[in-house]
């Protein structure tokens, strides 16, 4: 008999992980009439199906086709923007969009360390001072939001513009689960963004810079890139992904920290296992709870007693992400918090040609952040428990995530 399971209760976004347990061992291929698709939840599951063409990532051709004319002329800018991010495409497109991406943006990386230290240390100045303090809107969102608005070129004054762009953004590519007006929401968003966008290109045509736009710009210029209209899509993807993931890997990275005290208590002494940490708190309770393919073909998978169970061409699949990161057939002791971790295989940015473009970026983000959080706020602790999560089916991070560290900061710099 299939397993219950229905997204939308409280308790479900708050925790969902005693449900993945239940599915991965009962209904690993669950049909969900409440999602209008199948979920995935075993790791050897979602992984081939991260890399199977069979299985097509581009969500937005089916959207766009069950809507009437009247419905797509309201929601226009919305379908012509997604329709170009890599994210959503197959190839040929995917693989030519992703990479100029890659060529514009991989390279800028591995130089960033410094900036992205100085970014973390202002925004600890910022908050040093006080008794309590909000997580993710005085840090975990504003560092990668600002790292990201530098590489492509455009104003960090601007960070509270593209905050609420992304939050309109957020509650349709998320699949948010009890926002009614995300349609018009997310249409509003990436409106606005795009004449944001346009004038910020015509700024950099007549002033090229050393930034992802003038990147882009150039063999558009050529005759060789993307259309404008492709950089206008991919810059406003890569200022939604670029920070999205990272706010939620650090606000919930430190979430779990905060939960498992002998685990943060052994990091403090031992901060040269920041890296590993990381890809604990990805494997944990990553940042991407989900992502969706459509089936392009049938396409079979086995039930928990190995019978095989068809997708038909045509459905949607939820790939759990999250429930895979805790499967017991590849992790040991799955449900516990273990930053000493080893073999940590975890697929919290993807597999596969989809496999997450700024993945070393968000790392380097969260191992320098959190690193300095935990130097510089020795006292750091959670001031309000539970905190609220966001509806998101797709997403996975709290709204806000309020602690404690008055007068514990430590200036010392290393």
């Amino acid at each position: 008999m299939a397993v219950a399971y229905d997204p939308r209760l409280p308790e479900e976004i708050a925790d969902p992980f005693p449900s993945f347990a239940r599915l991965r061992a009962e209904d690993p291929v669950h049909w969900s009439e409440i999602l209008g698709g199948w979920v995935l939840t075993r790791y050897r599951d979602v992984r081939a199906a991260l890399a199977d063409r069979r299985l097509s990532a581009d969500r937005i051709t089916p959207f766009r086709d069950h809507l009437d004319l009247r419905q797509r002329a309201e929601v226009a800018d919305l379908l012509a923007t997604l329709g170009m991010w890599a994210v959503f495409n197959d190839p040929p497109d995917h693989t030519r969009r992703r990479a100029l991406l890659n060529k514009a943006f991989t390279p800028r990386v591995a130089s960033l360390r410094p900036t992205v230290a100085a970014i973390v240390e202002r925004l600890i100045d910022g908050v040093a001072g006080r008794a309590e303090f909000d997580l993710i809107a005085d840090f975990a969102y504003p560092l990668p939001a600002t790292v990201i608005a530098g590489m492509i070129g455009v104003p960090a004054a601007d960070l509270d513009r593209f905050k609420r762009w992304s939050d309109d953004i957020a509650v349709f590519v998320g699949s948010a689960l009890a926002t009614p007006d995300k349609r018009g929401r997310a249409e509003r968003g990436v409106h606005e963004m795009r004449e944001y966008f346009r004038v910020m290109l015509a700024e950099h045509r007549a002033r090229p810079r050393d930034d992802i736009l003038s990147a882009l710009i150039a063999p558009e210029e050529q005759g060789k890139g993307l259309s404008e209209d492709e950089i206008v899509a991919s810059s406003i993807l890569l200022l939604f992904a670029g920070h999205e993931t990272t706010t939620n890997l650090i606000g919930n990275g430190v979430l779990a920290l905060l939960r498992h005290p002998e685990e943060l208590a052994a990091l403090r002494v031992a901060p040269q296992r920041m890296a590993d940490a990381v890809e604990e708190m990805l494997r944990y309770d990553g940042p991407t709870q989900a992502m969706t393919r459509i089936a392009l073909e049938d396409v079979e998978f086995e039930d928990a007693s190995g019978a095989p169970r068809r997708v038909r061409r045509g459905d949607r699949l939820f790939l759990l992400l999250n429930a895979a990161n805790r499967d017991p057939e590849i992790f040991a002791e799955p449900e516990r918090f273990r930053l000493a971790r080893r073999d940590n295989r975890h697929l919290s940015f993807g597999y596969g040609p989809h496999f997450c473009l700024g993945a070393p970026l968000a790392r380097l983000e969260a191992e320098i952040g959190i690193g300095a959080l935990l130097r510089r706020l020795p006292r750091l602790a959670l001031a309000e428990e539970p905190p609220a999560w966001s509806d998101s089916f797709v997403l996975r991070g709290v709204k806000a995530l309020r602690v404690s560290a008055a007068r514990s900061a430590d200036r010392r710099r290393g």
